[in-house]
């Protein structure tokens, strides 16, 4: 394969033009991700100082939340007294490098080029982009952990056929991040954001339930429309922007040798004993790894587990292929291979130290909470009706969930206030949930608060060294905003007709 690649549909001469553009140069001008944060964490010290005591009461339990100074005597010590456990305890910390642990003894195996190679022999290049958006998607089934694991297997995938592999990346990551809430199976989300509306919906009516299955169809739809919508974003606005990608080790798509098929060979035999094993560890009632109190696998130490689970099989099937390809000779290679997996990491965890502080600034002074609860009084105080009502906060939510990045901490400040509101104008709790979710999960690629964005920013200057934040901007802004914009339409028809988005359950 030609070191030198040319995007399908691009020409050496084209350079990215409009708005995209813009927004890359501009946020490219911005100081040096680590210095930005801390300037931005300065900012979060300030706000808090002058609004420090204004006060808001939080409409999920009746606690007054007051906005704290961080430049007090006890905010200066909690910063002091925290710095460590805000970057210890930052939850993508450990899950990305123990993903990396996995991930890079596979890559370093040659297990991740061999199997790239192999489905690439078969795969069309017409389904390629579909293929990646679409199983994004699906990925919130590992919660977290898809971010760490599919955005790189989509860039592998572009680069493996040709195609610039930072634009399999963005398409893996907007599957990933935009298309979080979409799914065709129940995940965790779902039980997680229903319990809340449950418990809300009760308060206008006692017998008010909101199950995790009610936003089931809705959601099934969404799969299909965001894979092709995320397609298009891929093949006819971000590739063409990117124009050549030049790597001189670039994988080529060549018929695998006959050591390399026994080698896959026995990794499938291996990662087959493994799905078996954890699949006995679960499926039958009573296993070790269901919930010990309900029998069930949404809270279940699997599913709580699930990061380790796939550490220890990305271990047994790059152990499996090392020794058979000879990569692995001896037990000092396996920790020396995924060493050097992390030395690759070095900027990402840099960075997440102060991305880490910003963070657990904004949370600790209440900024994010009066944010969300004065937007949903000013909401309120329009006096909307009908779908403009559940537009408006669909909207709020868009705006809000750019500086709050829990989806369910926001949903507990604003599911109190609206689902009681909007309950009353015929609008089911479920369809209400689904407004939140939507929005929620369309910022997901574009906030700044998310903290995988050091993650994405260390993955995107592989593919393109002078790579900032305003690349990353100008990247993920057309799926999130194409995403949001086929999602309110998606429910607009819903409403119109009334169609079910749940076994049973409908809009009004």
């Amino acid at each position: 394969m030609s070191k030198n690649l040319e995007v399908a549909g691009s020409t050496p001469q084209l350079e990215p033009k409009g708005i995209l553009r813009w927004i890359e140069q501009v946020g490219n001008k911005l100081p040096h991700p680590f210095m930005l944060f801390i300037y931005l964490a300065v900012i979060v010290m300030i706000l808090s100082a002058l609004l420090a005591g204004m006060s808001v009461t939080h409409p999920g339990n009746g606690e007054t939340i007051v906005v704290k100074s961080l430049l007090t005597q006890e905010g200066i010590s909690w910063i002091l007294t925290s710095a460590i456990s805000n970057f210890a305890d930052f939850p993508p910390l450990g899950l990305v490098l123990i993903m990396v642990l996995g991930i890079g003894l596979a890559e370093r195996v040659g297990l991740i080029e061999a199997v790239l190679r192999k489905m690439m022999i078969s795969v069309p290049k017409a389904l390629l982009s579909i293929s990646i958006v679409f199983v994004g998607i699906l990925g919130n089934l590992a919660s977290d952990a898809a971010w760490v694991i599919i955005p790189p297997v989509g860039a592998m995938l572009f680069a493996a056929v040709g195609r610039h592999p930072l634009a399999g990346f963005v398409a893996a990551a907007a599957g990933v991040g935009s298309g979080f809430t979409a799914n065709l199976f129940i995940a965790g989300t779902d039980a997680l954001l229903s319990g809340i509306s449950t418990e809300v919906a009760k308060t206008i009516d006692a017998n008010a339930a909101v199950t995790p299955v009610d936003n089931w169809f809705f959601m099934a739809v969404s799969v299909f429309v965001l894979a092709f919508i995320g397609a298009w974003i891929t093949d006819k606005i971000i590739e063409p922007r990117l124009g050549i990608y030049e790597e001189e080790n670039q994988a080529s798509v060549v018929k695998l040798s006959d050591l390399e098929n026994k080698a896959l060979k026995w990794t499938g035999i291996t990662a087959l004993i493994y799905i078996v094993i954890i699949a006995l560890l679960v499926v039958p009632e009573g296993s070790l790894l269901r919930d010990p109190e309900t029998g069930g696998i949404l809270n279940s130490p699997f599913l709580k587990g699930i990061i380790p689970i796939i550490l220890l099989f990305f271990i047994a099937v790059s152990v499996t292929y090392g020794l058979k390809m000879g990569r692995i000779k001896s037990q000092a290679d396996v920790p020396k291979l995924m060493g050097e997996s992390i030395k690759d990491m070095s900027g990402f965890i840099v960075l997440v130290f102060v991305i880490a502080q910003f963070i657990s600034f904004f949370n600790w002074s209440n900024l994010g909470i009066l944010l969300a609860v004065k937007g949903a009084d000013f909401l309120k105080s329009m006096d909307l009706t009908g779908f403009p009502i559940l537009l408006g906060f669909s909207l709020l939510t868009l705006v809000v969930s750019m500086f709050i990045a829990s989806g369910s901490a926001l949903w507990a400040v604003l599911a109190p206030v609206f689902i009681p509101m909007l309950m009353l104008l015929d609008f089911h709790p479920a369809f209400i949930q689904i407004a939140y979710r939507i929005a929620d999960s369309a910022t997901n690629t574009i906030t700044p608060m998310n903290p995988y964005l050091p993650m994405m920013l260390a993955y995107y200057q592989r593919y393109k060294k002078d790579a900032g934040f305003g690349t990353i901007l100008s990247t993920m802004l057309p799926y999130a905003i194409m995403f949001y914009i086929a999602w309110v339409v998606m429910m607009f028809i819903w409403y119109m007709f009334n169609l079910p988005i749940g076994p049973g359950i409908s809009a009004h």
